[in-house]
């Protein structure tokens, strides 16, 4: 089986590299931004990392439909989205994690200093817990639009709904965590 999904990623080749080289580095330069992506999205770790296998064995074995290696980027991170939303259709059910359950923690330069690293932290934390108020409709739309800065008409398209609605999704998912932040001390 392994064989056949490696054998799939030819079109997405390297001169000079062989198949198995060039998947493994595939994956490697994509995983952690499609985990988190996904991660975001159904807002559970553990999800999150079965996901995002599932999502990376989608896409290798589409990789026939890969043309062009600047799109491979975008083409990825549908698929993943895609993943994502397709399971909680299935599922109905929206699961909560803190960053500090996921396995692989988030790293930072080594050139930061503690005080923006913990920043960083604290910042991650509030985006986290203001996200977890969402619907995950509502979640999805400001992830894909506002953090993954996809066009509306995109993210209309990822969720199978129209441009209109997703605005709405958006709106209300502003006010909502505006409202958030505001209730919260200071």
């Amino acid at each position: 089986m392994e064989t056949a999904v490696y054998e799939r990623m030819s079109e997405v080749a390297e001169p000079g590299l062989d198949l198995l080289e060039r998947q493994n580095r595939f994956v490697s330069e994509h995983l952690r931004r499609i985990f988190v992506q996904i991660y975001r999205i159904v807002r559970n770790a553990d999800d999150a990392q079965d996901l995002t296998q599932e999502a990376f064995i989608k896409a290798l074995q589409r990789s026939s439909q890969i043309k062009d290696l600047d799109k491979a980027t975008h083409w990825l991170s549908r698929i993943a989205t895609n993943t994502a939303i397709d399971f909680l259709r299935r599922s109905g059910r929206m699961s909560t994690t803190t960053l500090e359950d996921i396995a692989e923690p988030l790293t930072s330069p080594p050139h930061q200093s503690p005080e923006r690293i913990l920043l960083r932290g604290e910042q991650q934390a509030l985006l986290e817990e203001g996200l977890s108020r969402l619907t995950p409709r509502e979640r999805t739309a400001l992830v894909l639009r506002d953090i993954e800065e996809l066009p509306a008409e995109e993210v209309a398209r990822r969720l199978r709904c129209n441009k209109a609605t997703v605005r709405s999704h958006i709106a209300n998912a502003r006010v909502k965590f505006k409202k958030f932040l505001e209730r919260r001390p200071s």
